[in-house]
């Protein structure tokens, strides 16, 4: 069976690894911890294609542990069991590593399961994944563990591990095998920091290119757009990369950045992620904008709307109108924190009874010591406007509205100013 290249090729020394310097570069912690041998357990956290596991396969060899592979997709308890059992045997008798793949696919009751195990020593635990541990791991095990973010590896860093591969392929081929600088520097770039991504590109070219007349192979920028055809794109609808691209575009977008909101909006069309795309848009036209610009609401609603009837590639369109035009409108979020500020209240404090005025009640009962409704009809007075209490006796005084310095607000301030005689 022919393995991939990214496996064929896997580094034997953390000095082979390309990028995450800032973790395994010399002085680092975990190039120290390589050298002690002494492997704590530990979380490696972050995207595809950027070491994890190398780095696990590499401990284990320096520490000398008998090391066990599991993919918390398909793993169960069972499995861990039979990889703790090992110790009891000849192979285990100098420690084993277990390393758990994906852990975040694991339910609480399962990462309970490792703690006994992590906690009388009998194995060390290297558990990886691409989200984000403080959200999906239990916080047992995350106490008993360091975190180590593994980040997306440069195209510069990704060209030197094309370079070695091709010197690989050449040994294997039995022929020289060539890459324009053009190529490389494409397929690098193409990959989007996943080296695995970017080897399998490599290896698809030279099955791709016909030697030349001397049995050698020379890739082609040619051969390297046709084999990578669109950039690998790390977008996942359940995980954090979709949070982080919604987050940006609404905080490009309450920033009045809207190039960055265009290009982050651009990534969520690239994801063919419509519904998100519209659902943050309209949050955003109330959230950011609001009361500065109220026309934005019923206007990036129309854009939605019509995004959703016109569907992709069409539907990208009236969606950019709505980003541009909520990046540059005027901002204000005076309605979203007088909200909050009264859902704050009524969560923590007693805010009391409706004052009777308020009340849905056209009679008095036998119990009732106020008699009389006793509201005041704004309408029956002048200006349509009356002195009269509406929060809550225990809140009456409180303020939970402060008008933004915006032209739209000032105007409505200026007009109550003069109705409630402050000016």
């Amino acid at each position: 069976m022919n393995r991939p290249l990214a496996d064929r090729l896997r580094p034997e020394s953390l000095l082979d690894v390309v990028g995450q310097s800032h973790i395994i570069g010399e002085g680092k912690v975990l190039s120290e911890i390589a050298k002690n041998g002494k492997i704590p357990n530990m979380i490696f956290y972050g995207p595809s294609g950027v070491g994890k596991t190398t780095v696990a396969n590499i401990l284990a060899k320096v520490a000398g542990k008998t090391l066990y592979k599991l993919n918390a997709t398909t793993a169960s308890v069972s499995d861990i069991r039979e990889v703790c059992a090992q110790t009891e045997t000849f192979s285990g008798q100098s420690g084993i590593l277990l390393y758990l793949d994906e852990i975040q696919n694991f339910n609480k009751k399962q990462q309970q399961s490792l703690l006994e195990y992590i906690e009388n020593g009998k194995i060390t635990l290297i558990a990886s994944t691409t989200e984000n541990p403080y959200f999906y791991i239990y916080n047992a095990v995350l106490s008993r563990s360091v975190v180590f973010e593994f980040k997306q590896v440069s195209p510069k860093d990704i060209e030197k591990a094309l370079s070695r591969a091709i010197g690989f392929l050449s040994e294997e081929f039995g022929g020289e095998i060539k890459a324009g600088e053009d190529a490389i520097s494409h397929i690098a770039q193409m990959s989007n920091g996943d080296v695995r991504k970017a080897l399998n590109a490599l290896e698809l070219c030279t099955a791709y290119s016909v030697p030349d007349k001397d049995g050698n192979i020379v890739i082609t920028m040619d051969a390297a757009e046709q084999c990578t055809q669109k950039k690998s794109f790390r977008y996942d609808k359940s995980g954090d990369s979709q949070y982080d691209v919604m987050s940006a575009l609404q905080k490009s977008i309450r920033g009045s950045d809207p190039d960055a909101s265009v290009h982050y909006l651009a990534r969520l069309i690239a994801a063919e992620d419509l519904q998100t795309a519209c659902r943050r848009l309209m949050v955003i036209a109330a959230e950011d904008i609001g009361l500065a610009y109220p026309m934005a609401i019923p206007i990036v609603k129309a854009c939605v709307d019509s995004a959703l009837m016109l569907g992709l590639p069409e539907g990208r369109i009236p969606l950019a109108d709505a980003a541009v035009l909520l990046a540059t409108a005027p901002k204000s979020n005076s309605a979203y924190m007088a909200l909050g500020a009264a859902l704050r209240d009524i969560e923590t404090m007693d805010t009391g009874e409706i004052p009777r005025q308020l009340q849905n009640k056209h009679c008095d009962g036998e119990g009732d010591v106020a008699k009389g409704q006793n509201y005041l009809y704004p309408h029956d007075f002048p200006n349509h406007y009356v002195v009269q209490q509406y929060l809550p006796d225990k809140i009456k005084n409180k303020k939970y509205y402060h008008y933004g310095e915006n032209k739209n607000e000032q105007a409505a301030k200026e007009y109550w100013d003069k109705i409630k005689g402050k000016k």
